[in-house]
């Protein structure tokens, strides 16, 4: 099945089961109305219990998500969904208890008792049809949809190949053509012959102006094209179709697509670095006139550093280092500590006494804030490198590091901070970030920063 109709199933779905819980909770009332039960009373009129619908019907969907309910196979095992649901249940029923003591309600303690059994009961009978509505479509023919699969021979036997796969269910193959071999009016007698519903192209081995003339043969016929987009094959990438200007595009990606998790971090970035330095400007001021009283030079070092990309961009950092230090760099090149390009020495002679502290604290870094709020950096990426360190990776692969943001912490951060002393590991820790990101796992590094920071391990 074509993604596009499970996303529109699974947003009927949802429909389905927000009125199925709000039906719940009216039933529930009514039910706690029967004469076995307290009198009608002590629970008073429904209209006083309509406000928590406002809450049931928006968030049982996003529960149930999160419960992974949607994402189970239609016919996969129903003790799962079971579990799913009772769970999702139960998840609401607190949520609904938790409005009901902030407004202190008489008896509605056994509304929600109810609510929970019925919830699951109606669900659970939704699910029964649905599950029984799609066998017997899977086991009548006129239930599938009726496709040609247009390709050669060798590109069927490919043991990987999508036609093979077990989410063509629903999906039924009347005919098989090879345009290598026949021409584009068999594709239009066979359109004719079996009422096809769609022609599925596999273009491995056919060349593209022959299946331009086979789009196009389609097109008067009103007949649908499914082209697999499998011609290239990628290691990391995923595959993802956009439109430019009018124009259909495929777009590899390995870092994290646009998204509204995308725009949460964005948001969190701007509000987080903005009360951040309103909040710790006291603090900076106070960073600031140490630095400049202690040693000679400037309060602020900047240095150009790696960008999204590779972008070069200024990093602000409190100074604390001595004026030379880039000049002494090449004379300490041989107690580094670090493998691969990157520069780290314990007790680093160019840093001065006042530097050790803001370093140990991380108080140094407060200045790459106004970074965030440039847009520059985020709250959380790979830490970004010096130009020449990036210049001199010697794998190719570690590049992608660049493929986000850099950030003010990372997995490497708060997973030993300089302790790591092999980048490999370093670079692996934020590979780690950019394949499995969420707007989640930033919100985690952010609270494992804190005790981090404030403990001072690994810092130097």
């Amino acid at each position: 099945m074509l993604r596009r109709r499970r996303q529109l199933q699974t947003q009927v779905q949802k429909l389905l089961d927000a009125l199925l819980f709000g039906l719940a909770f009216w039933l529930a009332h009514w039910a706690r109305t029967w004469p076995v039960f307290e009198s009608r009373d002590l629970i008073g009129d429904f209209s006083y219990y309509a406000p928590y619908l406002l809450m049931i019907v928006p968030l049982a969907p996003a529960i149930l998500e999160l419960q992974g309910f949607y994402q189970r196979p239609v016919m996969g095992a129903r003790r799962q969904m079971l579990w799913q649901l009772s769970r999702a249940a139960g998840w609401m029923a607190l949520l609904v208890m938790a409005a009901i003591f902030l407004r202190k309600v008489e008896g509605a303690r056994g509304v929600v008792a109810l609510f929970v059994p019925v919830t699951i009961a109606l669900v659970w009978a939704k699910e029964e049809l649905v599950w029984r509505w799609t066998t017997a479509r899977l086991g009548k023919e006129s239930g599938h949809r009726r496709v040609i699969f247009v390709g050669t021979e060798a590109d069927a036997r490919l043991p990987d190949h999508p036609i093979h796969s077990s989410a063509l269910s629903g999906i039924h193959v009347i005919a098989r053509l090879d345009l290598t071999r026949e021409p584009i009016s068999r594709l239009v007698d066979l359109l004719h012959e079996h009422s096809a519903n769609a022609v599925l192209i596999s273009p491995r081995n056919t060349l593209f102006g022959v299946i331009e003339e086979a789009i196009h043969a389609c097109e008067l016929e009103g007949v649908e094209v499914w082209l697999f987009a499998d011609f290239f094959k990628t290691r990391l990438a995923q595959t993802t179709v956009d439109e430019l200007a009018g124009h259909p595009m495929l777009v590899f990606a390995t870092g994290p697509r646009a998204s509204w998790q995308g725009v949460a971090k964005g948001v969190l970035d701007f509000v987080g670095a903005l009360a951040l330095i309103g909040l710790l400007s006291g603090p900076m001021l106070l960073v600031a006139l140490i630095v400049r009283l202690s040693s000679p030079g400037p309060v602020l070092f900047r240095q150009r550093r790696a960008g999204l990309n590779g972008r070069p961009f200024g990093m602000l950092k409190f100074r604390s280092m001595v004026t030379n230090a880039e000049q002494l760099k090449q004379e300490l090149a041989a107690l580094n500590e670090m493998s691969g390009p990157v520069f780290k020495v314990t007790n680093d002679p160019r840093v001065t006494r006042v530097g050790r502290f803001l370093r140990k604290w991380s108080l140094d870094e407060l200045p790459q804030l106004i970074n965030v709020l440039r847009g520059d950096m985020s709250l959380v990426g790979p830490r970004p490198l010096p130009l020449d360190e990036v210049a001199r990776f010697d794998d190719p692969a570690h590049r992608r590091r660049l493929s986000v943001k850099p950030g003010l912490t990372c997995l490497w951060q708060v997973s030993g901070r300089n302790n790591v002393a092999d980048f490999g590991e370093w670079v692996r820790l934020d590979l780690e970030y950019i394949d499995n990101w969420s707007f989640w796992l930033d919100l985690k590094i952010l609270l494992r920063t804190i005790p981090a920071v404030v403990s001072g391990a690994g810092a130097k």
